[in-house]
């Protein structure tokens, strides 16, 4: 059973050097490498070749075209029975090759995942935003995971699926989310999606929160892309950082006649905090990461909101098939 790991990068030499670094410090060595540079500018050729041979990696220079066809070529370009994807922004534990073999061997998947997690080495920066995206009380329920209340659907950040996948479903569409869109195509191929919760990976994220910001606006926008790709896909709870921001606009309005009207929010807040500094072991971190939960949850839920009106009560989405294949060039 041999593992190729698919990354696509863009301009990112410093983060590959990290992850080619963790994949030579694997235990288990039945894997290939396979980097696709994306017409970068500042191009990592060098840093796959210093681990060319312990992290077994082959390099792949081509014109930017987006990172789901770098992905693609990636795909056409490996030789293993399983495609892992992880981002250029991760770091892989010594075991993480050896506890996926073990998790298939269990339990065999043609599709599957698992959780992110940050790393103590990350800034504080990282490691609030990394509490931000995987706690229960913002939208990590909605992600998908141990405690989740939509289906668990694999991320690119930490994904993989067998080579009969990959011949019956194609490759990624170039679009957001396109690996929510991937993980919705397979399904309905009808394989299974399995979480490999003991799988994980060190997932650096964002460095700011004004990028931060921009990320889940477009994750926000791209749900209501993906309703319309697959009609009744999006449930009650893809509303919830939606109702967030028309509802938390409503009681500090509110709270201008009637101020208890804003305890509902104080308390909401409180509870992040709190759980915060549990969860991270740590007042700072925690702390920011109420700062880094209001973003993502604003983030989300103003670009949700952005594109419900403009795709959908103004009916300008009807041609979102056209619109992808018009990004493939075709």
């Amino acid at each position: 059973m041999l593992f190729s790991i698919i990354v696509p990068v863009y301009n990112r030499p410093d983060e590959i050097a990290d992850l080619l670094s963790s994949l030579a410090a694997q235990t288990d060595k039945g894997f290939e490498t396979v980097i696709v540079e994306d017409g970068s500018t500042i191009p990592c050729r060098r840093q796959c070749e210093e681990f060319r041979e312990s992290a077994n990696v082959q390099y792949h220079f081509k014109g930017n075209e987006g990172r789901s066809i770098a992905r693609n070529h990636g795909m056409d370009k490996a030789s293993g029975d399983y495609f892992i994807f992880v981002d250029s922004d991760c770091i892989l534990p010594p075991d993480y090759i050896s506890n996926l073999r073990k998790a298939l061997e269990n339990k065999h998947s043609d599709c599957f995942g698992g959780p992110d997690a940050a790393h103590e080495s990350f800034s504080d920066t990282q490691k609030a935003i990394n509490y931000a995206m995987t706690s229960f009380l913002t939208t990590g329920g909605i992600r998908g995971g141990k405690v989740s209340m939509e289906k668990f659907t694999p991320r690119t950040f930490n994904m993989g699926f067998s080579r009969k996948v990959y011949e019956k479903v194609g490759g990624f569409r170039e679009m957001f989310s396109e690996d929510i869109d991937m993980s919705t195509r397979i399904r309905l191929a009808g394989f299974q999606i399995t979480l490999f919760p003991d799988v994980a990976v060190f997932h650096k994220r964002r460095v700011d929160f004004k990028k931060f910001w921009r990320q889940v606006h477009v994750f926000g926008m791209s749900r209501i892309t993906l309703q319309l790709l697959y009609p009744g896909s999006m449930k009650a709870v893809h509303w919830l950082p939606a109702l967030f921001v028309i509802g938390s606009v409503a009681m500090i309005v509110g709270a201008f006649f009637k101020w208890w009207l804003i305890l509902p929010l104080v308390f909401y807040i409180l509870l992040i905090w709190i759980w915060g500094i549990v969860s991270t072991r740590s007042l700072k971190i925690g702390s920011m990461g109420v700062l880094a939960s209001l973003v993502q949850l604003t983030g989300y839920g103003t670009g949700f909101i952005r594109a419900y009106v403009w795709k959908i009560l103004l009916r300008n989405g009807r041609d979102i098939n056209d619109e992808i294949e018009r990004r493939r060039g075709k």
